[in-house]
């Protein structure tokens, strides 16, 4: 009979990062009952096959199960071999195109590689929901759809809103929440974890399974990770994100390149870090004891070892290091000063740091002008375009940056580099 921790050691290593718990007190009687019994709980996630790889968004719901397989649980890798051929709906404004047979079950064997990066492949059981959903038949799934209205199905956001704006809504897509809910039903579910956006696909679990005659699983929801540049979840189609069978040195290259304030969001998220343990780094970091440049090179360290191994991560690590030194600053550079209100990004007058969690938003391509590096914006612009601008050694490739919100009380220095030409810009706390 195995063991397990005490159930609020368990619920502490749970709600780590988690954004939502439906419902707590309903986890904390299974976890109890599962304590007392020896009987683990079943906790799965599922992931449609719609792409070859996965990225680092993805992980933030294997990880999850990764704590919960740690602490003794079952857990369930559920690739959606069925829901994939309708494409999950969730916050899309079009009908995904459908994909083929072959493409799926292509992308589902890479699935399985990938996943045993981080959960253990001995312990762990990979469902494919075709097994169950397929056998249903047109007879199971009028039956199954039976148990739902129009108007339950419309009360979901993305397809309310697109109702709204006249937008097309396949009928197939109606189906997508049910066939996930009955995928629970299917595997006896104790806990399924899904995305925030997710929230309503997991709570037609939860009803589904009381119509079966079984205990209503727990929902838990994970936070949508942001991608690269701090604002979008990340996506291969935004470009942000960080694929976790690429190259160590570009994942160990691109995760430098994230914003401090993003550090510890992909601390919580992507690593089994504390919650105590990372705001003992944040307040270290904050009170100047350890660089911040410290905590993002371990935090790099420890995703490209995750997937790479430690020792492709230390060979990432020096080569990077060799790449940023080739660039470093030299000893006597420019120095400039730009006022604050003639680069600022924002146009009102505010100064409410809640506004501007990423830090304080700086017009590049503006900045490129005032402090001469260009002879005009247009010129500034068309530079950050080429991915020719440098700021404090990340490459920018967006119009807007963003410095810490100290600057509007006090200056802030940055160093820039466009071509051979290196100035070390600070910009002033002038009123805007």
């Amino acid at each position: 009979m195995p063991s397990f921790a005490p159930v609020d050691e368990q619920l502490a290593y749970i709600r780590k990062g988690a954004a939502e718990i439906i419902r707590e007190s309903e986890l904390r009687e299974k976890l109890e009952k599962s304590r007392a019994s020896g009987k683990p709980l079943r906790v799965k996630a599922g992931f449609d096959p719609t792409a070859p790889d996965l990225h680092l968004g993805h992980t933030v719901l294997i990880r999850k199960l990764k704590h919960f397989q740690d602490m003794g649980h079952t857990v369930i890798f559920l690739i959606g071999s069925a829901t994939g051929l309708i494409g999950d709906p969730t916050g899309r404004n079009t009908t995904r195109p459908p994909l083929s047979r072959e493409e799926l079950d292509a992308n589902a064997e890479t699935y399985k590689e990938q996943v045993f990066k981080i959960l253990d492949r001995d312990k762990t059981e990979v469902r494919f929901n075709s097994d169950w959903l397929l056998p249903l038949g047109f007879e199971g799934m009028i039956r199954l759809a039976a148990k739902f209205t129009l108007s339950q199905m419309l009360e979901r956001e993305d397809f309310h809103k697109r109702f709204q704006e006249e937008k097309p809504i396949s009928v197939h897509e109606m189906f997508y929440p049910m066939m996930q809910g009955y995928d629970s039903v299917a595997l006896e579910a104790d806990v399924e974890l899904g995305g925030t956006d997710q929230r309503f696909n997991l709570l037609v679990g939860r009803e589904l399974q009381r119509d079966y005659n079984q205990p209503s699983q727990v929902v838990l929801t994970m936070p949508l990770l942001e991608g690269t540049d701090g604002v979008q979840k990340m996506s291969k189609s935004y470009g942000t994100y960080i694929g976790i069978a690429e190259a160590p040195l570009v994942m160990y290259g691109k995760i430098m390149s994230i914003s401090d304030d993003l550090m510890w969001r992909y601390y919580e998220l992507l690593t089994d870090v504390t919650s105590a343990g990372i705001q003992e780094m944040k307040e270290k970091a904050a009170g100047g004891s350890v660089n911040p440049m410290q905590y993002k090179k371990q935090l790099a360290a420890r995703i490209v070892t995750d997937f790479h191994g430690a020792e492709a991560a230390a060979r990432a690590e020096a080569d990077w290091a060799k790449q940023f030194q080739m660039r470093e600053v030299p000893k006597t550079i420019d120095k400039v000063t730009v006022p604050l209100s003639e680069i600022s990004g924002i146009v009102q007058d505010t100064r409410d740091p809640i506004r501007h969690e990423n830090g304080w938003p700086i017009k590049l391509d503006r900045l490129l002008s005032r402090a001469r590096f260009v002879g005009s914006v247009t010129e500034g612009s068309r530079k950050i375009k080429e991915r020719a601008v440098e700021v404090d050694g990340i490459i920018q490739a967006k119009p807007l940056i963003h410095v810490p919100l100290t600057v509007v009380t006090g200056p802030v220095t940055i160093v820039v580099r466009l071509g051979r030409t290196i100035k070390e810009v600070t910009i002033s706390p002038k009123e805007l």
